[in-house]
This record gives C-alpha cells, sequence and structure tokens, in this order.
C-alpha cells in the first residue's frame, strides 16, 4: 500500500514540475528601434568628410644658407609682414660691404672724369664707359642690398603656421619651405560622393555640418564639385566652404556631412542601412515591432541609399517602429524590450 502511495505522489510532483516549465515566461529581448520618418519635401545625405585649409603657402628663404633662428611655433597665429625666421648673414654683408666700396669708388671716379668732360679733355667714349661702370656698381649694390634683406624670412600672407619643416643649424634651400602657413579663415570639407547621388548636389544646395572635436554646428555656403570620378571607388570629391572665423575648426578634423537634396525621397521612411537584412533567397526585411512589443520579419523593398540611409519604397509606412540593433537575437513573434 505504501508503494502505491509513493507511486501516485511521485506522478502528481512530475506533472506539477511539467507544468510549471511549460508556463515559464521567457524575459523580453532587449533592443534598439526606431520610428520610420518619411522623407517629406527634402531628404537628406549623409557623408563624413574631412576639414581643409582654404589655402596654404609654403613659405621659404630665396637663396641658400644656414638658419639662425626660428621665431614661431606649429598652431601660432601669425600676420602679413610678420618675421618668421632669419639666416646667418655674414657672407651676404661681407658682399654688402664690397658693394658699397665699389659703389664708392666708381662715384669717386665718376666725379674726377666729370671735370676731364666738362673740359672737353675726355673723349665722348670714355665718358660714356665710366657712367656705365657707375651704373654697374649701383645695380650690384641693389642686389647685395637685396641679399641681406632676403635673409630674413617674412610672412607673406597671414594665417596660422601648419608645419615648421626646417628649424636652427640646418641649411635652407631655395625650394624647400621653412614654414607653411594655412588658412583657416574660411575652410573647406571635403566629401566623397558616390556617382549615383553627385548629380543631385548643386553648387547652393544647402549643407548642415557638425565637427565633434570643435563641438560646432555650421551650414556650408559655396560647393564646388569635382569633374573627375575615383577610378576605384567611383565617387567624386565634393568641397563646401565654410565660414570659420574663430578658427575653431583646423585642417584634419572629421566632419558629419548632411546635404538637403530636396524632395527624392517622395515621402517614403528612410532606415539605417543596417536594419535591412538579406534572407537565403535574396529577399530584403526588417524586423518590425507590434502593438503588443512582438517582432515579426517585414518584407520590404529599398530604392538607393543616402549616405548611410536606406530608402524604403514598399513594405512599411511612416510611423513604424523597426528594430535598428540587437535584431540578431531575434525569431518571429519574440517579445522586445526597447
Amino acid at each position: 500500500m505504501k508503494k502505491t502511495v509513493l507511486a501516485v505522489l511521485t506522478v502528481l510532483l512530475a506533472g506539477s514540475c511539467g507544468e510549471k516549465q511549460d508556463t515559464a515566461v521567457k524575459a523580453p529581448t532587449s533592443v534598439k528601434t526606431e520610428v520610420a520618418t518619411g522623407g517629406g519635401a527634402s531628404s537628406t545625405a549623409s557623408f563624413v568628410g574631412v576639414v581643409e585649409e582654404r589655402e596654404a603657402t609654403a613659405v621659404s628663404f630665396t637663396s641658400m644658407g644656414v638658419v639662425k633662428r626660428v621665431l614661431v611655433n606649429e598652431g601660432q597665429a601669425v600676420s602679413r609682414g610678420q618675421l618668421l625666421a632669419v639666416m646667418d648673414d655674414t657672407q651676404a654683408r661681407n658682399l654688402l660691404a664690397g658693394a658699397r666700396a665699389a659703389m664708392t669708388q666708381a662715384e669717386d671716379a665718376l666725379a674726377r672724369y666729370k671735370m676731364l668732360h666738362d673740359n672737353g679733355s675726355l673723349p665722348e667714349v670714355q665718358w660714356v664707359e665710366i657712367q656705365s661702370k657707375v651704373a654697374q656698381a649701383r645695380s650690384q649694390l641693389e642686389v647685395a642690398k637685396k641679399n641681406v634683406a632676403d635673409c630674413r624670412l617674412v610672412a607673406p600672407v597671414g594665417g596660422i603656421v601648419g608645419r615648421r619643416q626646417t628649424g636652427p643649424g640646418e641649411t635652407a634651400l631655395p625650394s624647400q619651405a621653412v614654414v607653411t602657413i594655412l588658412d583657416v579663415s574660411t575652410v573647406k570639407v571635403k566629401v566623397s560622393v558616390p556617382e549615383a547621388e553627385i548629380g543631385r548636389i548643386g553648387a547652393h544646395t544647402p549643407t548642415d555640418i557638425y565637427v565633434e572635436a570643435a563641438g560646432k554646428h555650421a551650414r556650408g555656403s559655396l560647393i564646388e564639385k569635382g569633374i573627375e570620378a575615383d577610378a576605384l571607388t567611383h565617387t567624386y570629391d565634393v568641397r563646401i566652404s565654410v565660414p570659420n572665423g574663430d578658427r575653431r575648426l583646423l585642417p584634419g578634423m572629421v566632419a558629419d556631412v548632411r546635404f538637403a537634396t530636396g524632395g527624392q525621397a517622395g515621402g517614403r521612411p528612410q532606415l539605417p542601412v543596417t536594419a535591412v537584412q538579406k534572407k537565403a533567397d535574396g529577399t530584403l526585411f526588417v524586423w518590425t515591432v507590434a502593438a503588443d512589443s512582438s517582432a515579426h520579419r517585414t518584407p520590404v523593398t529599398i530604392g538607393p541609399s543616402m549616405g548611410n540611409r536606406a530608402l524604403i519604397t514598399s513594405g512599411i509606412e511612416p510611423g513604424v517602429r523597426v528594430v535598428t540593433e540587437g535584431y540578431q537575437k531575434l525569431s518571429e513573434g519574440s517579445k522586445v524590450r526597447f
């Protein structure tokens, strides 16, 4: 009898455990979502750009010599006419002294020969010759003065010192830049635009630019479009002029660039391209979230991508919530938390 009662209890306990296992509720999967929004009257195309200087001026000495001092540092603001560097001028000053002595000698000879010329005792040929020697001496003196002046390197334009390429004790060459001066009062943001989208960008297309390193938002002005595509990437270089009066934007900074390309989206929703998945048969789908927080595969078709956004031409409408991150953990009907 005891064995019979024990067997019955064992069966009842097993059935009870099975019921608890069957009724256990799986925790919702944590995901990130985005509500699909329409393109409306204007769509945007997003790209990553790089800030460039408006113009770079390489400044060098006009003659060869040893650099004595460089008076500016990288990143320093300089004005036009400011002294940048000094070269050893010993040889130039020696040549200047010789030129001055030659000039004095020529002028003295001119004065003596003038007396003879005025008295009619000097042939006209000799008088012309002495005048030519004075002119040559004067010309050599001016050249010697310029050589001394050229030992001082001054800024031809104002801007920011970008790179100091020659230091004290080094030999400067006429073709070798000592410093590079960058004009950053206005900068250019360079963007590589795919050939499929270059036609939608014009010289005055509105642009919104954000440079995180400088913490600055800016509106672009005139746009320059390259006319030759890169042979490998099939992209065109686009440069956007950006006012930079406070000089916070510096060459090399990364920028987020958004072009307002007009009504190309036709009101259709746009989503991150990473949210669109592909089945084994090649069809595309996204994970949509229903009102009860359940996830479902929804077939879609897409149009041309605009930066990192995909235009959804059919399958979902604006206002539908779509999973953008964490979809790897989902299965049809999974509950989600966002």
